[in-house]
C-alpha cells in the first residue's frame, strides 16, 4: 500500500514539473537562453498569398492593434497612426489601390513627419522607423495568435489617400493584411527559407 501510494506521488510531481516545464525534457530547447517560442514565431511568420473567409475574432485583433501601441518609438513622439479596414465597401476601395491577396482585415500604418522626432546631426526624420516598429510588432503578434499575413508595401501613398481622405494628413508607410491562409493557395513560397548566412549580414569589430 505504501510503495502504491508513493508511486502516485511520484506520478503527480512528474505532471506538476511538466507544467511548471521543470521536467528535463520539456526544458530542452532549440536555442540556449531562456525559450524558444518567441523565434518559432520568427521562423513560423512567412507571406501568406492568399486568405480564407474565416472570420477573425475581435480578441485577436484587440490583441495585435495592442502590440502596435506598445511599440517604441524615437523620444516616445509615437507619430503613427493604424486605420483598419475590414467592411466590404473599405476593402473594395482598396483593392483599387493595391493587391490584398482577399484578406478580411487590412491594417494601414501611417505616420506624421511632423510629429516624428528628427535627428539632429543630419535631420533624418524617425516617423518612418517608428511605423516600421509598429508594423512589425503587430505582424509577429498576428502570427503568435495564429494568423496569417502579408506586409504590404506595393501601392502608391498618393492614390491611397485620394481612395481614403481620412489619410490626407498622414505619410502612408506600410498594409499588414491579416486572416486565415486559404487551402493550398495560402502556404509559403519557395522564397520564404532563402535567408542569406550570418556571415554575410554580420560584421564583428
Amino acid at each position: 500500500m505504501k510503495k502504491k501510494f508513493l508511486s502516485r506521488i511520484s506520478d503527480v510531481s512528474k505532471v506538476m514539473n511538466r507544467a511548471s516545464f521543470n521536467d528535463v525534457e520539456q526544458a530542452i530547447t532549440k536555442y540556449k537562453y531562456g525559450s524558444d517560442a518567441f523565434m518559432r514565431i520568427l521562423e513560423s511568420r512567412y507571406s501568406c498569398h492568399a486568405f480564407s473567409h474565416a472570420h477573425v475574432s475581435e480578441s485577436k485583433l484587440e490583441m495585435i492593434l495592442e502590440a502596435g501601441r506598445l511599440a517604441p518609438s524615437a523620444k516616445n513622439l509615437q507619430p503613427t497612426r493604424v486605420w483598419v479596414v475590414r467592411s466590404e465597401e473599405a476593402l473594395a476601395r482598396l483593392g483599387t489601390v493595391t493587391d490584398i491577396y482577399n484578406a478580411p482585415i487590412v491594417l494601414v500604418v501611417g505616420c506624421r513627419n511632423d510629429e516624428g522626432w528628427v535627428r539632429p546631426y543630419d535631420g533624418v526624420n524617425a516617423a518612418k522607423t517608428d511605423a516600421a516598429i509598429v508594423l512589425t510588432h503587430m505582424m509577429l503578434t498576428a502570427t503568435d495568435a495564429g494568423l496569417a499575413n502579408m506586409w504590404i508595401w506595393d501601392f502608391n501613398p498618393s492614390k491611397m489617400r485620394e481612395v481614403f481622405p481620412e489619410m490626407r494628413e498622414h505619410g502612408i508607410y506600410g498594409l499588414l493584411a491579416i486572416g486565415h491562409p486559404a487551402a493550398h493557395t495560402g502556404e509559403p513560397t519557395k522564397r520564404h527559407t532563402e535567408r542569406k548566412p550570418l556571415d554575410e549580414i554580420v560584421t564583428e569589430l
